[in-house]
């Protein structure tokens, strides 16, 4: 006989990135944050702010703490409640699972009242007026009014696979109206400098824009220097 799970396992303690860390991520867009990645760590464009963002401001930055869930269930997004800390971003994977909702607006004002900065699932959600309400942000897949089940078996602070992307608690999430970026823990210094970089070429080049460009330098340098077949 196959011997019953426990219904919770949970990583209490994990290294998490320093408040300058994640401060040297807010207020930038999801997209510099990509490119300093070199393209890597977006989650599925399925995963999208609540509403689009119409109804509330979606933009949070923050280190990320997982609960790994079993389709149709949230017993481990529950506890991982007992884990966040003020500025984290709760990451609640449901294996992609659309027949019922990932959380409601009960789980979201629980993560509010512990100061948590939003919550990321690859499942729908329910109660949009209620979570309007808390005032948090939220990445989802859409809505659905059906409740899911608590009786696990689940895991909280462990790596977990969302939106095709690994996510480890500890993680920084970066999250817009975008959508969602994961920079994992042991990039998160090479990403920030790389980040300066990118800052500076981009301020450059919407200077240019602004004075009128209206064909980048690349493409008329291809245009002109041999690399262009031209036909009729």
């Amino acid at each position: 006989m196959i011997k019953e799970p426990k219904a919770l396992t949970v990583r209490k303690t994990f290294q998490r990135p320093s408040k300058a860390q994640v401060a040297a991520f807010r207020d930038v867009p999801t997209g510099q944050v990509s490119d300093a990645l070199g393209g890597r760590g977006v989650l599925s464009s399925c995963i999208r702010p609540i509403g689009d963002g119409h109804d509330i401001d979606c933009a949070a930055v923050g280190s990320a703490v997982t609960a790994d869930n079993r389709p149709g269930d949230l017993f481990a997004t529950l506890a991982a409640l007992s884990v966040i800390e003020p500025g984290d971003i709760l990451v609640a994977a449901v294996s992609a699972y659309q027949g019922c909702a990932a959380v409601g607006d009960l789980v979201v004002g629980m993560l509010k009242n512990s100061n948590g900065a939003g919550l990321v699932t690859d499942g729908p959600v329910r109660d949009y007026d209620g979570i309007l309400k808390v005032g948090l942000p939220v990445w989802c897949t859409g809505l659905n009014p059906a409740s899911p089940v608590s009786s696990g078996p689940g895991k909280v602070g462990l790596p977990t696979h969302i939106g095709g992307q690994r996510v480890s608690s500890g993680d920084v999430i970066v999250a817009d109206r975008d959508g969602v970026v994961v920079v994992p823990f042991e990039v998160i210094d090479e990403t920030i400098e790389n980040l300066g970089h990118i800052r500076i070429s981009e301020a450059a080049y919407e200077a240019e824009i602004a004075d009128g460009r209206k064909v980048s330098q690349k493409a008329l340098d291809a245009l002109s220097d041999g690399r262009t077949q031209f036909v009729k």
